[in-house]
């Protein structure tokens, strides 16, 4: 999501619908100091440490020798990824998916997302959405013509309480409302009874619902559930995508799906015929291997996750920052120091990484409620994140100093 401010793009219609990219600086300033030697302890960006498991890179190895792989693919997924995408919902859900008509394999979930909002939005819709959360649900409507308005979201509960207020004071309902339990940014998750309320809700004013379960295997207590666990996906017109970036550490591998009611997925099918080609075919049955193999290697990521969560919280909270315990994801969403709560996300975020060699991600980036917090990704080893409590230790211990520059 890097861009260069220099270069100027804001003759150009769409790009002027877009706010400025205020990760930009931030990314700026971590380029710089690299560049002068300093060792950056990088929380800032979402990529996985992990490494992909081994069975699924064998297995991509042995696909991509065989004849007749490295042409052009299918569009919305090989016949067997699909399969394998509905044998994950039954076993994980409980949920039956056709795979002919209810699954697409998209290039992650944003590539999904992203076009979704292409096939369905008219210029003018006015789409709900969470704030804070991933910045492509509101911007990919943006992009598309729409009008966002962002419903406070640091919880699933306020969420909720937040569009129905919007709802009782709006002239015409939203064309769709946007869910991400668990959040990216804010570790919070949903359950079965938020998803009745929005299904009511989406029911009574006939709104589409958008689910990003991209984080549905990263939680630490009873798993997330699936929309499509309190609703069929033909008695509502919803869709929800996943990811394999985070569950099997394939970011780069760039592989998820939309699944859900067979209109919006016809439709999403549609635009994508026209865009791509799909997915490198060996990805994909390397993909059927994460999904259809053995699980354990799952379980062993969520467990190094909760490690590293425990330490974050632990060592930040000893060194005098006390950050909120996220329930799900890779994240941790935490307000600004007291003392240094003038600063605002981004100036702080700058003097985090000139004063204690640690990167975060402004919480402003992730949407106009996400001022006066960071996101913190856990993308570190437990000794960089020790080694980085005590860059902050030293850090908080000199505020007098600090507070007042």
């Amino acid at each position: 999501m890097q861009t260069n401010p220099d270069i100027p793009t804001d003759e150009f219609y769409r790009i002027q619908r877009l706010p400025p990219y205020v990760f930009a600086e931030v990314n700026k300033l971590k380029a710089q100091l690299r560049a002068e030697g300093q060792d950056i302890i990088d929380f800032g960006f979402g990529n996985p440490d992990l490494p992909t498991p081994k069975h699924v890179i064998d297995k991509l190895i042995e696909t991509v020798q065989k004849p007749r792989v490295t042409g052009y693919s299918a569009s919305r997924g090989i016949k067997g990824l699909r399969q394998a995408c509905s044998r994950y919902y039954a076993r994980r859900f409980d949920v039956e998916l056709d795979p002919e008509d209810q699954i697409i394999a998209t290039i992650g979930s944003k590539e999904g997302f992203a076009n979704l909002a292409q096939a369905i939005t008219a210029p003018g819709d006015v789409i709900y959405a969470p704030d804070p959360s991933y910045p492509l649900h509101a911007y990919g409507f943006i992009i598309a013509g729409a009008k966002i308005q962002g419903i406070p979201a640091i919880t699933a509960e306020e969420y909720l309480v937040g569009v129905k207020d919007a709802l009782a004071k709006a002239d015409k309902p939203p064309m769709a409302i946007v869910v991400c339990f668990p959040s990216n940014p804010t570790g919070m998750v949903a359950d079965k009874t938020f998803y009745d309320e929005i299904v009511a809700i989406a029911k009574a004013h006939d709104i589409i619902i958008l689910s990003d379960l991209a984080y549905s295997e990263i939680y630490f207590s009873d798993p997330p559930p699936s929309i499509f666990e309190v609703v069929d996906p033909e008695d509502i017109m919803c869709i929800e995508t996943i990811s394999m970036s985070k569950t099997y550490s394939m970011a780069g591998w760039r592989m998820g799906f939309a699944v859900g009611n067979r209109r919006l997925i016809a439709a999403l099918t549609r635009v994508k015929s026209y865009l791509d080609y799909g997915a490198f075919t060996p990805i994909q049955v390397a993909t059927c291997a994460a999904l259809d193999g053995p699980q354990d290697v799952v379980q062993d990521a969520r467990d190094i996750y909760k490690a590293r969560r425990d330490v974050l919280v632990d060592s930040f909270g000893r060194a005098g920052w006390d950050i909120p315990v996220p329930e799900a994801s890779m994240f941790a969403w935490a307000p600004l120091p007291s003392k240094f709560a003038h600063l605002g996300s981004v100036e702080f975020c700058k003097m985090l990484m000139e004063k204690a060699n640690v990167a975060v991600s402004p919480g402003n980036g992730f949407g106009e409620h996400g001022e006066g917090y960071v996101r913190i990704a856990l993308v570190e080893n437990e000794q960089r994140i020790r080694q980085a409590a005590r860059n902050i230790k030293s850090l908080l211990a000199s505020t007098d100093i600090l507070a007042a520059e």
